[in-house]
């Protein structure tokens, strides 16, 4: 059996904020919950009450209750996850988009322009990164900068008739 889990005193100006935010229908959806568990908390209710009249977990009741209790008001806002680290560090994503902007013949290559396999093959072998064609493309969009397909087709149309179909300009 769980103990008793009660809100440790609050401040005037933390109960004031309390009821605020529990009773607001402007704030986060999120925040207004876990301080409607507080707030009833420091109403005197007890775990189970709370979990009824909120319709939530025990241990959902229990977390943010301790959550309050360890850091304030400043514990109930999410607090910043951990996650899976970043595949490429800071440093080489800036090689990824310098190389990007940079003109491929100033780079001793002979091409005009870079197309992303062209650009995974210059990372790869040239700078030692290595980094796929679409990873490439997913990067260079987060940072702002569009990618601009080349066309298929260069010089004269395929069709010898073209001029005469389209008629005059």
């Amino acid at each position: 059996m769980l103990e008793p889990l009660t809100l440790r005193s609050v401040t005037a100006e933390e109960a004031q904020t309390l009821r605020e935010v529990a009773h607001s229908r402007t704030a986060e959806a999120r925040l207004r919950d876990r301080a409607r568990i507080c707030w009833l908390a420091h109403q005197g209710q007890h775990v189970r009450a709370i979990k009824e009249a909120l319709g939530v977990a025990d241990g959902t009741v229990r977390l943010w209750i301790t959550r309050f209790n360890d850091g304030g008001l400043d514990g109930l806002r999410d607090q910043r996850r951990g996650g899976r680290p970043a595949t490429y560090s800071p440093e080489q994503v800036g090689v990824l988009v310098a190389a990007s902007l940079t003109d491929p013949r100033e780079l001793g290559l002979p091409f005009g322009s870079w197309t992303l396999d062209r650009l995974a093959a210059y990372l790869n072998e040239d700078r030692g990164i290595a980094i796929k064609r679409s990873r490439i493309g997913e990067i260079l969009h987060a940072e702002g900068l569009r990618w601009r397909q080349q066309e298929t087709w260069f010089g004269e149309r395929p069709d010898p008739a073209f001029a005469a179909k389209r008629g005059p300009s």
